[in-house]
Order: C-alpha cells, then sequence, then structure tokens
C-alpha cells in the first residue's frame, strides 16, 4: 500500500471536439427524456472489457459491421438500462439501486472500461450499487470494437480528439462543482483513464475560464470522491481524493497506469496528492479473472472514508 504525492500542471479545457490552445504533453495518462433502447437492451449481461470478455463475438472484438452501442456513446445510464442525453441533470436520472437498500444517500458515478456494451455496463451499475450501498449512474463509453477501442484510449493518453465520454463527466463535474456539490466517481480500465482525463478538463476549465488561482481550484475540487480499479492512466491532477486500486497481477495498471508494487518508471507517474494507492496480488494465470472488476476488484474495495484512512 502506498500513498502517492506528487505535482504537475494543468492540460485542457473542457469541451466537445479537440482540446485546445494547450500543451499536451505533459498528460498521459437539460432534457431528461429516454434514448430508445433496442429490443431486449435492458437484458443485463456479464460485465467487462478487453479483458473480462472472453466470450465476444468475432464482430465485437474486431468491429464487422456497424456497432449499435456507438449510439450510446457518452450518455447516462440509469435503473433499466435506461439512456438519458448528456446535458440531463443528475437528479433526473433514476440510478441503479442496491438491492439491500431502496433509498440509499449517496449517488456514484460510474465510466466503464473498452469492450462494454450498455447491458454489460449495466450489470456493473448493480455490482457497484450492492457493493457501495450507493446509487450507481453510468457515463457509458461505447464500444466499436478491439481495434477502435484501443485507438481511442491512445487518444486519451495523450489528450487527443473528442471522446464523448470525457466531454459528459467533465461538463457534469463542472456543473455539480459550481452548484456546491460533493461528488463520488468510479472509473475502470479505460474509464479510469476517462475519468483522469475529464479531470484535467475540469481543471483548466476553472482555471482558465472561471480564473480561479490553482489553490481555489485545488479545494475546489477536493469535494471529488474518485476510485479507480484497474486503470489505466498514468497520470491525475491534484484537488480530488483519490483511492487507486491496483491489482499486481493484472497487466493493465502494471503496464499502462500507475504501476505494480514493483515499477522502475515510477518517478513518471502521478496519482494526485495525498492520493492512496492500494496494490494487492489476487489471481493466477486467468488474465480476464485478475483485471475483473466484478471477480476480483470489487472484492478488495471498503468504503471510502475507510479506504482513505489506509484500512484494507
Amino acid at each position: 500500500m502506498t500513498t502517492i504525492d506528487r505535482s504537475r500542471s494543468p492540460l485542457s479545457p473542457v469541451g466537445t471536439g479537440a482540446r485546445q490552445g494547450v500543451d499536451n504533453t505533459s498528460r498521459t495518462g437539460g432534457s431528461a427524456a429516454n434514448t430508445v433502447n433496442p429490443p431486449g437492451a435492458n437484458t443485463l449481461r456479464p460485465a467487462g472489457d478487453a479483458f473480462t470478455a472472453p466470450a465476444r463475438s468475432t464482430q465485437a472484438l474486431f468491429g464487422g459491421g456497424k456497432p449499435k452501442d456507438i449510439v450510446y456513446d457518452g450518455q447516462f445510464v440509469g435503473a433499466g438500462g435506461q439512456t438519458f442525453p448528456p446535458n440531463t441533470p443528475l437528479s433526473q436520472i433514476p440510478g441503479v439501486l442496491p438491492r439491500d437498500n431502496p433509498n440509499p444517500s449517496k449517488t456514484i458515478i460510474y465510466v466503464n472500461g473498452i469492450l462494454t456494451n450498455k447491458e454489460s455496463q449495466s450489470s456493473d451499475l448493480q455490482a457497484i450499487a450492492d457493493k457501495s450501498g450507493a446509487k450507481a449512474i453510468g457515463i457509458h463509453n461505447s464500444t466499436e470494437g478491439v481495434i477502435s477501442d484501443l485507438a481511442q484510449c491512445v487518444k486519451d493518453k495523450l489528450d487527443k480528439g473528442s471522446n464523448p465520454a470525457v466531454d459528459t463527466l467533465a461538463n457534469t463535474l463542472y456543473t455539480e462543482l459550481k452548484a456546491g456539490r460533493d461528488v463520488s466517481l468510479m472509473g475502470y480500465s479505460q474509464g479510469g483513464l476517462i475519468t483522469a482525463r475529464a479531470l484535467f478538463d475540469v481543471q483548466n476549465r476553472l482555471r482558465i475560464e472561471d480564473g480561479m488561482s490553482k489553490a481555489d481550484v485545488e479545494k475546489l475540487m477536493s469535494h471529488l470522491s474518485v476510485e479507480t480499479f484497474g486503470a489505466a492512466s498514468t497520470r491525475y491532477p491534484d484537488g480530488p481524493q483519490y483511492v487507486h486500486y491496483i491489482n499486481n497481477r493484472d497487466a493493465v495498471p502494471t503496464l499502462t497506469g500507475l504501476g505494480g508494487s514493483f515499477d522502475p518508471a515510477a518517478f513518471l507517474k502521478d496519482a494526485g496528492k495525498g492520493a492512496v494507492v492500494h496494490r494487492f496480488g489476487d489471481g493466477g494465470l486467468n488474465l480476464a479473472k485478475n483485471h475483473s472488476l466484478q471477480e476480483t476488484y470489487l472484492n478488495h474495495r471498503v468504503p471510502f472514508e475507510q479506504a482513505r484512512a489506509n484500512r484494507f
């Protein structure tokens, strides 16, 4: 278990389309009308991304034909697999409720990893709600097949191009912070990378558009509670309260994220000021299970304040 505390400079402002007018070299790492879902869209399926979905079809993996999932890119996902436009207020989205708690007091926003369709994210949302006791709302990171999804990860690393999930998350966080509300986030795999990119965008919008000082931005962003699981980002901005979960036997965070317990490149990475990084070893030769949100990471997750106190 390690606590990392370093500093870095802000990057790009929030907005749709390519980020503008900022140095990208230092970063790697309201209508509430429902969107009409395809027949059977609310049926839950096993969750996962590239490493947790070995049963994906050839079309899903290699992008044969136009995937239907792209129509949900950057949309909110709520109870029953319902989707909502990116400008929908969080208060108008019926989230996924814990099975044993119909009236949760807390809401968690969750961003999924690659090769995960809307139905699989719905399964993740139920698992998160049951584990945390909170209402869970998704921001959907759609899949277009393994090649397109991995290409998007590279762009996210470089902060290049548009990612609708990044824009939805960044705009939502900015709106909630300016309204004086606390926000809890979870990002898994590429979803952690999307979360980091959105947080940098919010940081820059507060600095550039609102003219806030670095200290004031960090103070305002301290209202964000961020948990990542097997995330693919190496850098996070100062301000939010972080807990990063890393399985030392998971290739995604150890090779593309903050690294494992032994990492010669640790000096190049930044978990965010005051972050708690919880590293553990779980699994064997099954790489899919080692990276699985539901089969591995959520089993190690503890309540946020307990984790922040390094009590795992």
